[in-house]
């Protein structure tokens, strides 16, 4: 009698169905084993590529712009390429984000990302003192503001102008962040721009890079006749600012000043929970900012019960006053805490995540959005002033022949002064009461 192998019988009298099925698994690990093999073998350089690719999948604040770039294969594209050098990679890297259209999502070379992290200490930057913001909708360069006592304050280039070239190189061809390192550089060295001007005029220059002390946080008292005033300008909210703030606002408060003018004109940002301890000092659980985030929910965020000062207040903003110095403005105004009065402000209304990667480069990710308490989005629209200042705006902001800070001085001073009289015929209309009541006793 001939045995029969129980196992072979069962396999060889199986469906077709089932040995598809059999089939199907088979094709389906060998397909797996194939596709992580390439992963298992990734370079640094490609890790990298991977790395960055995955933090901006996880927050990039707009993922329904992956579909239509084709996220996935626009990472495949990158990682297949031979990467052997971190100008690769850092190149590969820029070309991937390069089609999300947002020029505040961007790769920071390790100089680039030691340098930015300077100045959010504030301390002083070696350079022509420009800082610069990208337009959404063409990708051009242009000047938010010259920093104070800036080779690019000295030139008088003003808020609003376009970068046209730097060492004849397109800022629009390099991106943000390739334009400011070429603008950075040794104390001595010259660098060569063209810049258009908001009036359209085309201007070449030769700056000479230095030292700029960065000094965030100036005040000063302002005395006449008939007034004492305080005057607190912020030029970026860097680490140590709201602290300095602090500081300024208490020397203010022993010196008794009755109104403060509080400057943001050229204050491009800085790091936005800065901005929010600032906003601090002046409302009092109040709504500061409401933030978006890409599964559109909503995280207001009010001030604390303590303030710093609560007296009258005057703003001055203008076409320099981005990021979080529009929070903060922003803020004053929906409040009705402080009027605005300047220019129309810059219009920078997305939050950036900074992430260190492993090579010691950095990651900035668009991660959110803002509105202002009363719900204002104010991304590529800036925030419209209270008042409008006679232009053209002065080119010193602060110093002696400053034509706004005087116009602040007088709206203060004139706002103390109807405050004086309402409070005197106030006063009068009780004592008039108080004289009734006695005109009663006396009956």
């Amino acid at each position: 009698m001939q045995l029969v192998n129980p196992m072979l019988s069962t396999v060889k009298t199986c469906s077709k169905t089932f040995r598809r099925f059999i089939a199907g698994i088979i094709s389906f690990a060998l397909i797996f084993l194939i596709g992580t093999e390439p992963i298992l073998a990734l370079n640094d350089g490609q890790q990298l590529v991977l790395e960055t690719w995955n933090i901006v999948n996880e927050g990039f604040l707009n993922p329904d712009k992956f579909n239509e770039v084709q996220w996935r294969r626009l990472r495949q594209q990158a990682i297949e390429k031979p990467i052997t050098t971190s100008d690769e990679a850092y190149s590969a890297i820029e070309k991937m984000l390069s089609p999300l259209g947002d020029p505040y999502t961007r790769l920071l070379r390790p100089d680039d990302f030691v340098a930015l992290k300077g100045s959010n200490i504030g301390s002083e930057i070696n350079g022509v003192g420009l800082q610069l913001g990208a337009r959404n909708d063409d990708g051009e360069i242009v000047v938010i503001a010259p920093l104070e006592g800036s080779p690019a304050a000295d030139a008088e280039i003003v808020s609003g102008s376009i970068l046209l070239k730097v060492d004849n190189d397109s800022p629009k061809r390099l991106g943000l962040e390739a334009t400011a390192s070429k603008l950075r550089g040794e104390t001595g060295s010259k660098v060569f721009i063209t810049i258009q001007t908001p009036d359209e005029q085309t201007k070449e220059l030769t700056l000479e890079r230095r030292s700029v002390d960065l000094r965030p946080v100036r005040t000063r008292r302002i005395r006449n006749e008939n007034h004492t005033l305080g005057y607190l300008r912020i030029t970026q909210f860097s680490e140590g600012v709201p602290e300095k703030v602090k500081e300024a606002l208490n020397e203010l408060s022993e010196k008794d000043v009755e109104g403060i003018v509080l400057d943001l004109r050229n204050n491009s940002g800085g790091l936005v929970s800065s901005g929010l301890a600032v906003a601090d000092a002046f409302l009092s659980e109040k709504p500061i900012v409401e933030t978006k985030n890409r599964d559109e929910i909503n995280d207001p965020i009010p001030a604390d019960k303590e303030t710093l000062y609560d007296g009258p207040l005057v703003t001055l903003v203008n076409g320099g006053t981005a990021s979080a110095s529009e929070i903060l403005a922003g803020a004053l105004q929906d409040n009705q805490r402080s009027l605005l009065i300047g220019s129309r402000t810059f219009g920078k209304g997305l939050i950036q995540s900074l992430t260190n990667l492993s090579d010691g480069s950095g990651l900035a990710v668009t991660v959110a959005s803002y509105l202002t308490p009363s719900g204002r989005d104010i991304q590529n629209l800036g925030i419209e002033p209270d008042r409008y200042l006679e232009i053209p705006e002065p080119l010193n902001p602060g110093g002696p022949e400053d034509r706004w800070l005087q116009d602040a001085e007088l709206l203060m001073e004139a706002s103390l002064d109807l405050q004086d009289i309402e409070g005197t015929e106030d006063q009068g209309i009780a004592d008039e009461d108080s004289n009734y009541i006695e005109d009663e006793n006396n009956i």
